[in-house]
């Protein structure tokens, strides 16, 4: 598209071929020099330009605010790379009028793979091959506001709006029976769904959760994204570099394991298209009420299906006591502990992967 009229000094500066890129990131603008005589673009002679100079900075304002609001795309190539290959390993899917992604792999039976904040279904790209290496299909989706899904102004992101979206995301990729793995606060969103549907579930695997939300209280690294004003202020103010060190502190026990341009992923997954209002309205939608763990407690008493517990067991947000409590909840006696911080999925991937196999397989 030829936009001449982006150049607040047509005389002085030459006009500007702007492209328009739509891909998995949103909106990406470019724009490079227009080198032609300009006496030789329409438009750009004197007489056209002369009744036209206020809407060319206004043009002009508009195009960098836009501009501004892709920043969070403005990215390294290698995390670029990375975002590419992830986008490229799935596909897109609707469900409730809400358009997410869906990353699959594998044949035999199906394994539900829910993540968490601040995460998608990125966090399980070592994990997925892995199962299908073990005769599974797995499969992880992105939850609206997060990841390569859609962040609509108009949804319910609170846990039960979580769970209810996951029902139908479930329906419109035809699962009709699955066996589920939760991490974070995919814990209490997938378990709310797994009370409401237990005909469709075939066994429960808990990573690093919390179900007991009437007594949880966030992390520290957690609480500030839960206040207005200085949510959006701890989201954007954080560099990048300051991002990483926090992720590694609490989510990897082997540093090893992630690059920094991997890190990178999921902040630029975290705050693309939105600069992560949807993750902010997530993060005010937790529901920590008796009612809700009420709903939990019931529900997962009640169960027909086997679950099993898999821990990080150096993790410093959910830590060791939280596991005791989701043992109390679930009556599992013999939680898997891995040497592990909080994103278990990252540094230990075989050993889940295993793990999770070992329940799954035997069932079917």
């Amino acid at each position: 598209v030829l936009l001449d009229d982006l150049v607040r000094d047509p005389h002085e500066r030459a006009a500007q071929i702007v492209s328009i890129e739509d891909n998995p990131f949103g909106l990406v603008f470019h724009a490079r020099p227009f080198l032609a005589s300009l006496d030789r673009v329409k438009g750009t002679d004197a007489t056209s330009l002369a009744p036209n100079s206020a809407r060319v900075v206004s043009i002009e304002r508009d195009f960098h605010r836009a501009c501004a609001l892709r920043m969070s795309v403005c990215m390294k190539p290698e995390v670029a790379q990375l975002i590419d290959i992830h986008s490229a390993a799935g596909r897109r899917f609707e469900a409730a009028g809400v358009r997410s992604f869906v990353r699959e792999q594998g044949e035999g039976p199906t394994v539900l793979l829910l993540h968490g904040v601040p995460a998608s279904s990125f966090l399980y790209r070592k994990v997925i091959p892995r199962l299908a290496d073990q005769g599974l299909r797995g499969i992880a989706v992105d939850f609206p506001g997060l990841g390569l899904a859609d962040r609509p102004l108009q949804f319910d992101y609170s846990w039960t709006g979580l769970a209810r979206w996951l029902g139908e995301a479930v329906d419109a990729l035809e699962l009709d029976r699955c066996h589920l793995v939760v991490h974070d606060i995919g814990g209490p969103i997938g378990c709310e769904w797994a009370v409401r549907n237990p005909e469709r579930v075939l066994s429960l695997t808990v990573l690093n959760t919390d179900l007991s939300p009437a007594t949880f209280r966030r992390p520290w690294t957690m609480q500030p994204f839960s206040i207005r004003g200085i949510g959006e202020l701890w989201l954007r103010a954080t560099p990048k570099p300051v991002f990483a060190a926090l992720f590694r502190h609490q989510g990897l026990g082997d540093r090893s394991a992630m690059s920094a341009a991997e890190i990178y992923v999921y902040r630029e997954l975290l705050m693309r298209l939105d600069r992560g209002r949807a993750f902010l309205r997530i993060m005010r939608g937790f529901e920590l009420t008796e009612e809700k763990q009420r709903l939990l407690w019931d529900g997962l008493a009640q169960r027909s299906y086997p679950a099993r517990i898999i821990w990080g067991e150096q993790d410093p947000a959910l830590g060791l006591d939280h596991m005791a409590g989701v043992q109390r909840v679930l009556g599992v006696d013999d939680p898997v502990l891995l040497p592990a911080k909080h994103f278990l999925q990252e540094d230990q991937a075989g050993a889940l992967s295993y793990a999770i196999a070992d329940q799954v397989a035997p069932l079917g």
